[in-house]
């Protein structure tokens, strides 16, 4: 299983010592000593004892922080999501208490969710926003009896989760091939931005919306477009490894993109937005589930992801397909 972690330039796991109480011991065993002069049995088994004893204090801070809204608690939180996922089992899982949880959109019974059913992942990046205390993971399955590609959304209460959203795509869903995205998503390079060439959380949602808000009127002279940029829909890919590679192809009109939710990560330089493509009314669209990943260098896209559940059979054609 291969993922991306996210990690700033710099950072380190947050680790938890106990120095001060191990360093106790010189004092304690001092003491000892000149009250056991002449006795190396009891001095070293009060030696043992005080080790023991920092093992016992250490071992469970020698690990990334405890869930929270840090970068690591964050990750931490996205580490244990994945273990639930591969496993199909929640019970590693901080959830918080009455827990929300939402499958494509609509609330759903974490019990039996998604969530539940074991996954061989081939491939997952994730990205951590600290100012809302959420999280989105891109997971990748090509298992042929149960091949996915899969958006989750993770949100932090203190040192707990408190919701988790998850929209899944499989055999029969809008372009899917997840072979295909598999192919292109990981030859990408979405790596941490340097602390001077970021950009601010503002400029990556107002880069989003307007590629979002360019279906609705077709503006799309203002959306930042990036060159080269390519898009991976469901698995059909764009880009044809030349330096004008676009990502305007194929945006249509008369399409409103409703109910939007931001995800935001500065370091990484991404935005990804868990929406429904159109309001669901009559020539409006679909209204079905999408998720948009967009990566943002010096305020231009040069990454989009895109997945719809939306069973291809089911589209109509009345108004163009989500790009």
């Amino acid at each position: 299983m291969v993922g991306d972690r996210g990690m700033a330039p710099g950072e380190e796991p947050q680790y938890l010592l106990c120095t001060p109480v191990c360093g106790a011991k010189n004092s304690l065993l001092s003491s000892y000593h000149d009250n056991n002069k002449g006795n190396p049995v009891k001095r070293t088994s009060l030696v043992y004892r005080y080790l023991a004893l920092c093992v016992a204090l250490i071992a469970p801070g020698l690990s990334y922080a405890q869930v929270s809204c840090t970068r690591g608690g964050l990750q931490h939180a996205v580490d244990l999501y994945l273990a639930a996922q591969t496993k199909g089992d929640i019970s590693g899982m901080p959830l918080a208490t009455n827990v929300g949880y939402w499958e494509n959109v609509a609330p759903a019974d974490i019990n039996k969710g998604f969530i539940k059913k074991p996954l061989k992942i081939d491939h997952h990046r994730s990205f951590l926003d600290t100012d809302s205390c959420q999280t989105f993971t891109e997971v990748i399955v090509t298992d042929k009896a149960a091949p996915h590609v899969l958006g989750a959304r993770l949100r932090v209460n203190h040192d707990k989760i408190a919701e988790v959203e998850i929209l899944w795509t499989t055999t029969g869903y809008w372009l899917f091939n997840a072979d295909a995205y598999l192919k292109y998503s990981s030859t990408e390079k979405w790596e941490p931005i340097p602390a001077e060439k970021r950009d601010s959380r503002g400029t990556l949602e107002a880069a989003a919306n307007a590629y979002l808000d360019a279906f609705l009127e077709k503006k799309i002279d203002l959306v930042p477009w990036g060159f080269p940029c390519v898009r991976i829909e469901g698995g059909a890919y764009t880009g044809k490894g030349t330096p004008t590679d676009s990502c305007e192809v194929g945006v249509p009109g008369g399409v409103n993109i409703a109910n939007r939710h931001f995800v935001v990560d500065e370091v990484m330089g991404t935005v990804q937005v868990f929406c429904t493509f159109g309001a669901g009314g009559p020539g409006g669209g679909s209204g079905a589930p999408d998720s948009h990943l967009f990566r943002v260098e010096n305020g231009k896209l040069r990454y989009v992801h895109t997945l719809t559940h939306l069973l291809q059979a089911s589209f109509k054609g009345t108004t163009a397909p989500p790009p």
